[in-house]
Formats: structure tokens, C-alpha cells, sequence
């Protein structure tokens, strides 16, 4: 009776707390860098079908080859060599952030990581991602962000306006949407 007691509870919680294993050494075990999660990680957790979930201290920025916006939580399905429906990772191109839904390693000889932003895949160098980040806060306690998801809501103009007096502004986004502000 005991047994079957105590199988049942090792069956029926399928997460695997940071305690037993760290999320660096969960990623390094799937053929992915470590530095992918920043420093910071407060809790994480594994089921047995490879979906993930990592708390971090607080919402930060890291910088690699260009900055990385990390939300106070990470998701994702982990398998070799990738993640997918990744959710809690931005990334920055120009002065705009794209949503992360995925990292690959490339052939692991290659040097090469992707990140797939819906539109196209950012390519990064593996040797950026060997080790953990420090994780950095902005002032506004938000990292900074500015996101797709922003622009469609129009946020974008809004800061616009704030931070400029006057001039034109012209902003394309190669998923369709354009924009356009004048600012007199």
C-alpha cells in the first residue's frame, strides 16, 4: 500500500522544481545554450512533455548582440535543440521589439542561434548565449519595451508625441502595418 501510495504522488506531479535542477542545466541537457535565461531565475519549473515555466526577480533587459527583453515570466516547450511557443522573450530590432516564439541552434558547429519573430528568424551568434546575463531594469521598471502589440494599439504614436516637439515620422513594420505621425 505504501508503494502504490507513493507512486501515485511521484506520478502526479509532473513539474520539477528548480531545487532539483536548474533551468541552465535543463537547457544545456537540450542542446541549448544556458545564457538564454538571464541571471535572476527565483523559480522554475519542467513537466515531463518539455513545457517550461521560468520567474525571474523582476522584467529586464540583457544585451547580447542587440537587447533582449525578458518578462517577469518565460514559457515555452522545450525539445533538442529548440524551444517553441516561447512566450516572455523580446527582442529588439531598430527602435521597435518583436515577440520571440522560438529559438533554435542551427548544427551546432554552424556558431549560429535563431530567433523566430513571426516574420523572420534574427540570427545571433551561439558563443553570445555561453552564459547567463546580468539583467538590467530601466528606469520606468519595464525594460523599455515597445512592442508590436503596442503599435496596433497606438502606443506608438503616443510616444512619439511625448518625446518629440515637431517633425515627420514614417514607421513600416514588415508584418503590414505602417504608420504615420506629424507631429507640428
Amino acid at each position: 500500500m505504501f508503494l502504490l501510495c507513493f507512486l501515485v504522488l511521484c506520478f502526479s506531479t509532473p513539474l520539477v522544481s528548480a531545487t532539483e535542477q536548474s533551468i541552465y542545466q535543463v537547457l544545456t541537457s537540450h542542446g541549448l545554450p544556458m545564457g538564454l535565461i538571464p541571471k535572476g531565475v527565483s523559480e522554475f519549473r519542467l513537466d515531463s512533455n518539455g513545457r517550461f515555466e521560468v520567474y525571474l526577480d523582476q522584467a529586464c533587459n540583457a544585451r547580447f548582440e542587440s537587447v533582449v527583453h525578458y518578462e517577469k515570466n518565460v514559457s515555452g516547450t522545450l525539445s533538442y535543440g529548440q524551444i517553441q511557443g516561447l512566450s516572455g522573450i523580446s527582442a529588439q530590432e531598430l527602435f521597435l521589439w518583436f515577440p520571440v516564439k522560438g529559438i533554435r541552434v542551427d548544427i551546432p558547429s554552424s556558431g549560429l542561434i535563431y530567433f523566430d519573430v513571426g516574420v523572420i528568424y534574427k540570427q545571433f551568434s551561439l558563443s553570445s548565449f555561453e552564459t547567463p546575463r546580468d539583467c538590467k531594469v530601466d528606469g520606468n521598471g519595464n525594460g523599455g519595451v515597445l512592442s508590436v502589440e503596442a503599435l496596433r494599439e497606438g502606443e506608438l504614436i503616443q510616444e512619439i508625441v511625448s518625446k518629440s516637439r515637431s517633425g515627420k515620422h514614417r514607421y513600416e513594420l514588415d508584418q503590414g502595418y505602417v504608420g504615420n505621425a506629424v507631429i507640428e
